[in-house]
């Protein structure tokens, strides 16, 4: 079998147009959240959104022509892939192009895109564009991305809800440690903030109405009313070791366990014995070769909405036992919002950084303890601590439960 690490990492995302940017936001707690401005909101109770502010495709080298064929979460990832191939310092053109994939999870897709040319449709079906089915299907971000990079490996799309980047680091992980792959670009994106979208997350009492940012993205919190809609893509070149010490690659961290699991119970809600993302968890710090009281670091899939949360910590416990006591919890989201498919490939990056920096950032927006959420999600402040352990979770809407273990590399 074979080891894993990560070499590259690239992001766009409401706290920053780049890796280096989003951290240092990140170590500043900076709340990336803002208010809707796609649309007057002035008869509408969702506020505040994660909105990516100022982002230009064409600044990685993407023709406008060729921009204007790609959906805003294609744009988003193709960038976060060119940034993260950058960031590794190799284009990877020793490797054959056949041993190096492309697996980017995707929630929704263009379904933005979708509702703009459905109303052209209902106007004048003869307007519909051309490029709308190859624009707005999940899997274009992958191929988009392989286009630019000439990787001929594996390449499809993650679509399991809100776990979907966390699915596509794990599969890359696998083809990679399994033998199949060299090198794999994996993560994710979405980017639907719209009022339809918006609406129909709303109808079903799942986003936050809070009417200030402070108050409106609040894991773990009593108070905790919903969701905030965020936007933004994250990609990572994950490498076989031997070949990532062969060309002197900086690493990152290494992954090194994988956990995919599913509830079986419910369309939208977490089951409340937690016992499915506790296996996720516990197959994953398992095949890392670690046992519960190793893990001292888990990013959180934390949405800040009523049942995820508490049903989140029981499965902390029934993973880590009394080493769950331990165990240092946040929730990124509470920065930047849920970036739904693209949400675990950031709260990755988060994580690997967390290992390499030796810091666990702050868990914004907490006020007031909820006797349900009793574990230590770094309310108080910034944690400066030697991580060498870390798991990173992201639980979807179907039950889907992916968790990814992620070790310092020695």
């Amino acid at each position: 079998m074979k080891r894993v690490v990560i070499t590259g990492m690239g992001t766009v995302n409401p706290n920053g147009l780049n890796v280096n940017e989003f951290w240092e936001n990140i170590k500043a707690n900076k709340l990336g959240l803002s208010f809707v401005d796609q649309f007057d909101v002035t008869d509408f109770p969702v506020k505040v959104v994660g909105s990516v502010k100022d982002f230009d495709v064409t600044k990685c080298g993407i023709e406008k022509k060729e921009a204007k064929r790609m959906d805003r979460f294609t744009q988003m990832s193709v960038y976060s892939a060119l940034q993260a191939l950058e960031d590794c310092g190799s284009d990877l053109k020793d490797l054959d192009p056949f041993r190096v994939g492309t697996i980017v999870g995707v929630g929704i897709g263009g379904h933005n895109l979708m509702a703009e040319e459905h109303a052209r449709f209902m106007a004048k079906p003869d307007k519909v564009s051309v490029f709308y089915i190859p624009m707005m299907i999940a899997n274009m971000a992958a191929g988009q991305i392989a286009m630019k990079t000439g990787f001929k490996g594996d390449n499809f799309a993650t679509v399991t809800a809100c776990a979907s980047s966390t699915h596509a680091i794990g599969e890359a992980f696998r083809k990679i440690k399994d033998g199949y792959l060299d090198a794999c670009i994996a993560g994710g994106a979405e980017a639907c903030i719209s009022r339809f979208t918006l609406t129909g997350f709303n109808n079903m009492k799942a986003l936050s109405k809070a009417e200030t940012l402070e108050e409106a993205s609040t894991p773990f919190d009593a108070n905790r009313q919903g969701f905030v809609l965020g936007e933004g893509a994250g990609c990572l070149v994950l490498e076989e070791l031997e070949h990532a010490k062969a060309r002197g690659a900086k690493i990152y961290a290494e992954i090194a366990g994988y956990g995919a699991t599913t509830d079986a119970y419910h369309m939208t809600s977490p089951s409340p014995t937690g016992e499915a993302a506790s296996v996720a968890m516990k197959n994953a710090y398992t095949e890392a070769g670690l046992k519960a009281e190793d893990v001292n670091y888990i990013n959180a899939h934390g949405t800040s909405t009523g049942l995820n949360d508490k049903y989140e910590t029981t499965a902390i416990k029934l993973a880590l036992g009394e080493a769950a006591n331990k165990v240092v919890v946040n929730s990124t989201k509470s920065m930047i919002g849920h970036l739904l498919g693209g949400a675990g490939a950031v709260e990755a990056i988060v994580t690997a950084l967390s290992i390499k920096n030796n810091l666990v950032h702050k868990t914004l927006g907490y006020k007031t303890p909820d006797p349900e959420c009793d574990l230590d999600y770094a309310v108080d402040s910034n944690r400066e601590m030697t991580v060498n352990a870390a798991l990173s979770n992201s639980l979807g809407f179907g039950g889907h439960n992916a968790t990814i273990c992620l070790k310092k590399y020695n």
